[in-house]
């Protein structure tokens, strides 16, 4: 019962979702079916337009069912090695997002311990890091590429470097929280103990920053796999679900667009869900609710 209460609202939703959707397609496919159906002097009746609008091949808003079709054909139905196969063009996307996840966590967290325990870093690093994410990344990533390839650096590293620039802000900030969480009296409590800068970090900065940690890397993760989808596109790459968008938007392929797209969100859904398993795992074996 108490299964079914949860589940509930959240089916009311797909399917207002799906019916304002459907709503939509019809209204925005519509002006273009009644201009076909008066260039061929056919007779229609608002049943056969509803079909028709839904059923257009490249149509200005597709229906849920044509991208779950698209989308049904470009997984199951063709090789993983196949350039049709989203599964391949994620493949290509998630290597990216993986190395530039990881770089920028990494690099975040190193910058949260020095802004942590150097006041100068505190005072003149902070600011830069904020500002940084000031700069638009469509404006950002032509640039990256562009230096990179002019030293010889190509392929999945420049995809991987934007991507590390979306995902280490959201380290460096929520890490920077997590260290200072310990509140004084524990800190104090460490100073009786002749506890040494090193043992106050490893005992109880590191662990009380754990869970601001995960939950930062969740948005991390999520940022990371924009910003691998925004690296492909100023790349004129051929692979990759970027490269799946910008195919798509050159040949007016909409059902494709939109099939990458719902890939795309399946992929970082996916991400984020793994990053809070291994939350839970981490704080279970430390002790901590997750």
């Amino acid at each position: 019962m108490r299964g079914n209460v949860n589940i509930f609202p959240l089916l009311c939703v797909l399917t207002g979702i799906i019916v304002i959707w459907y709503a939509s397609a019809i209204y925005m496919n519509a002006p273009f079916q009644r201009d076909v159906y008066q260039r061929a002097k056919t007779q229609w009746t608002t049943t056969q337009l509803i079909g028709d609008t839904l059923a257009q091949k490249r149509p200005v808003l597709p229906a849920p069912h044509q991208v779950a079709e698209e989308i049904y054909k470009t997984t199951f139905l063709k090789k993983v090695t196949s350039k049709r196969s989203l599964i391949y063009h994620s493949g290509i996307t998630f290597s990216s997002t993986i190395l530039g996840f990881i770089i920028g966590v990494v690099l975040g967290i190193a910058l949260a311990v020095g802004i942590v325990h150097n006041k100068a870093l505190d005072k003149s690093l902070m600011p830069w890091v904020i500002s940084s994410q000031t700069i638009p990344i469509l404006a950002i990533a032509p640039m990256i590429i562009v230096v990179l390839n002019a030293v010889g650096i190509q392929g999945l590293l420049p995809k991987a470097f934007i991507s590390t620039y979306l995902s280490f802000f959201p380290v460096v900030v929520g890490m920077v929280k997590g260290l200072r969480s310990p509140e004084i009296i524990h800190l104090d409590l460490m100073r009786t103990y002749s506890a040494t800068q090193w043992d106050v970090f490893w005992k109880l900065r590191w662990p009380s920053s754990m869970p601001f940690l995960f939950t930062s890397m969740k948005v991390a993760i999520a940022a990371a796999l924009v910003g691998a989808i925004v690296g492909e596109l100023p790349t004129g790459a051929v692979a990759g679900l970027g490269a799946r968008l910008l195919a798509g938007s050159y040949y007016g392929q909409t059902i494709q667009i939109w099939s990458a797209l719902f890939m795309a969100a399946l992929l970082a859904g996916t991400l984020v869900a793994l990053v809070g398993i291994a939350n839970r795992m981490v704080l279970k074996r430390m002790g901590m609710a997750a």
